[in-house]
């Protein structure tokens, strides 16, 4: 007799879940029921629409410290499925992923729906059922089925269940899940741009700086890479990891904070005030705003000159000692205050979720209730930007598919 696997979420965790369940175990008859009337958003919208599928580390103990929360679950896990078995499932389907200089991974057609079409395709080919629009308002288990109501008022029986249901912003909506038994790790914002309101340097919203380092006053959160600077504040990758790091510190502080951002990592307020001593010796007669030696950009360099009080018409050989110090320092630690966060679109993840002591990183199954599976960003597990919670999706979703076809 066929057993009955419903998967609650069409996302990256959950249509992996169901497609792999379907393949490896022919009998299982697997059902996706999703809430909204959209499948795979996350992966449609992933990496400016070319979805970065994972990232191209393969050092299991390297890629786990990639998560703020969720490290040892995930390193258990990616010795069960890890990037490189993502990248060998998608290039068995005919799916080639290329690695960027920065890590990242993608479809070598830069092309989020070759990931949808190869995921379809799988749900097609093995029979998996897809119903949208329903959200699930109750789980009961009762003996060895579990009984589940839909706000549409239909009701569906399972044999095993997947909650593969994405992240919360507000812990009354996991409320569901709490019934079942499960402890919540209260959710926060992971991955979120910094928004400085008023602040002049927005006017130079475009201007990118290829590595600077970002450090959260007052405390022991940096990170440098890639730093954007946009209408609303700063965003860019450096960013985009601090606020990861920091989801639950900065939580506390209602995003309230002061930030100090090195554009020049190489150099600090000394070696920097070495270096601007010899370039009034080599540069003495050119203008200070017309040249920059450290390969800033442009409108970067004068901005900051500006703030420091310097004056167009100012060479090298005449910039007095006041404003040089002022200079420096805000080339090596520019200080600006940070009121609010803005939602990263793209890469929107939530810390926070299932408590792991309570699921098995070796079968992704609850220990409080058989039978019943979690995957994805409902646990809590983050990663940072990158493709690294992708690859957990991948991960989860493979490893509950892998023990409920088996059972």
């Amino acid at each position: 007799m066929s057993k009955r696997l419903i998967v609650i979420g069409g996302g990256a965790a959950g249509f992996f879940c169901a497609v792999n369940a379907a393949r490896m175990n022919p009998l299982l008859k697997v059902t996706i029921i999703e809430k909204s009337n959209k499948l795979l958003a996350k992966v449609k919208v992933s990496g400016g629409g070319r979805c970065n599928v994972t990232h191209a580390c393969f050092d299991i103990v390297e890629m786990s410290k990639r998560y703020p929360r969720g490290q040892h679950f995930v390193k258990k896990a990616f010795y069960l499925f890890f990037s490189t078995d993502t990248i060998n499932w998608f290039e068995e389907r005919g799916v080639k992923l290329k690695a960027e200089d920065d890590g990242r991974m993608f479809p070598t057609t830069d092309s989020s729906q070759t990931i949808i079409d190869c995921l379809f395709k799988e749900a097609n080919k093995y029979g998996v059922n897809i119903l949208m629009n329903r959200e699930v308002k109750t789980i009961n288990a009762q003996r060895s089925i579990f009984n589940i109501q839909c706000s549409s008022g239909e009701n569906f029986e399972a044999d095993f269940i997947c909650i593969a249901s994405g992240g919360y912003p507000k812990i009354s909506m996991f409320d569901w899940l709490k019934e079942l038994g499960h402890t919540i790790e209260e959710p926060v914002p992971s991955l979120f741009t910094f928004n400085l309101p008023n602040h002049p340097i927005t006017k130079l919203m475009g201007v990118s700086v290829e590595n600077a380092k970002v450090k959260i006053q007052n405390s022991k959160l940096e990170e440098d890479g890639p730093l954007l600077i946009t209408h609303w504040g700063l965003s860019g990758p450096a960013v985009l990891r601090l606020s990861a790091w920091g989801a639950r510190e900065l939580g506390v502080m209602s995003y309230e904070f002061r930030v100090i951002v090195n554009w020049l990592v190489e150099f600090n307020e000394q070696s920097l005030k070495e270096r601007f001593q010899e370039l009034r010796n080599t540069n003495a007669s050119q203008k200070i705003i017309n040249k920059n030696s450290f390969g800033l950009p442009a409108r970067l360099w004068e901005f900051l000159a500006e703030q420091s009080g310097i004056k167009n018409e100012w060479r090298w050989a005449d910039l007095p000692s006041t404003e040089q110090n002022k200079f420096i320092k805000n080339l090596c630690s520019y200080e600006c205050g940070v009121k609010g966060k803005t939602t990263f679109k793209e890469e929107f993840v939530t810390a926070g979720g299932i408590k792991l002591n309570e699921v098995d990183a070796n079968t992704m199954m609850s220990k409080r209730v058989p039978n019943l599976f979690f995957a994805g960003e409902v646990l809590d597990v983050d990663g940072i930007t990158g493709g690294f919670n992708f690859q957990h999706a991948w991960t989860s979703g493979f490893i509950a598919s892998k023990a409920i076809a088996s059972l």
